[in-house]
């Protein structure tokens, strides 16, 4: 199952509603509940390059943790070039 390494928020069984009919609000005799479908809420997992025990991983981490500053990015890729010279 995908899990979020820092707070292990996952997906979750839930149901989908299907609704018919007008609302009594709007002059109807309300809405009712046609089916119920089976669905999964999935947790927003972003695959993010973090320091995890001392080295750099990928780890799946949700939104709300990245939001939140509870994981410190590791720095990908080569040096950044406008400080070296350019060759000629």
């Amino acid at each position: 199952m995908r899990r979020c390494v820092i707070c292990g928020k996952h997906s979750v069984a839930g149901r989908h509603y299907i609704r018919r009919g007008q609302a009594k609000v709007k002059g109807g005799v309300g809405r009712r509940i046609v089916r119920k479908n089976p669905r999964r809420f999935q947790a927003n997992l972003q695959r993010v390059k973090v320091w995890l025990n001392g080295s750099p991983k990928r780890v799946l981490v949700c939104t709300a943790c990245i939001k939140q500053g509870r994981v410190r990015k590791a720095v990908s890729g080569a040096p950044h070039r406008a400080t070296s010279p350019r060759p000629q």
